[in-house]
């Protein structure tokens, strides 16, 4: 399924760029912030390249790598989101603060 393939270069290339902002931000809230970002990024990444392997091998071996794949993304996704909404007032507060 090419737009699987889409799809995982795009979250790739998302959880890049999130990576590359981390290390180029100095204030320590935004920066979990980012961080957090990044963390959906990487889990999209994951659980859609799981997703693809149900579709490119249908062995078992596949659907038990793909499986385990899709899990570990679900699990990054939905970890990163909590970071996501924690961080996200306290980023704010930190710029609010720095504007001041």
């Amino acid at each position: 399924m090419k737009i699987l393939v889409i799809l995982f270069v795009f979250a790739f290339s998302f959880y890049i760029f999130y990576k590359v902002k981390y290390f180029r931000t100095q204030r320590p809230a935004e920066k979990k912030w980012v961080s957090a970002k990044a963390t959906v990024a990487l889990g999209l990444f994951v659980a859609l390249f799981g997703l693809n392997q149900f579709f490119i091998n249908q062995t078992a071996v596949a659907y038990i790598v793909g499986s385990v794949f899709l899990l570990l993304g679900a699990v990054n996704v939905w970890g990163g989101v909590k970071s996501y909404k924690f961080y996200l007032p306290h980023a704010i507060e930190e710029a609010e603060q720095l504007e001041k």
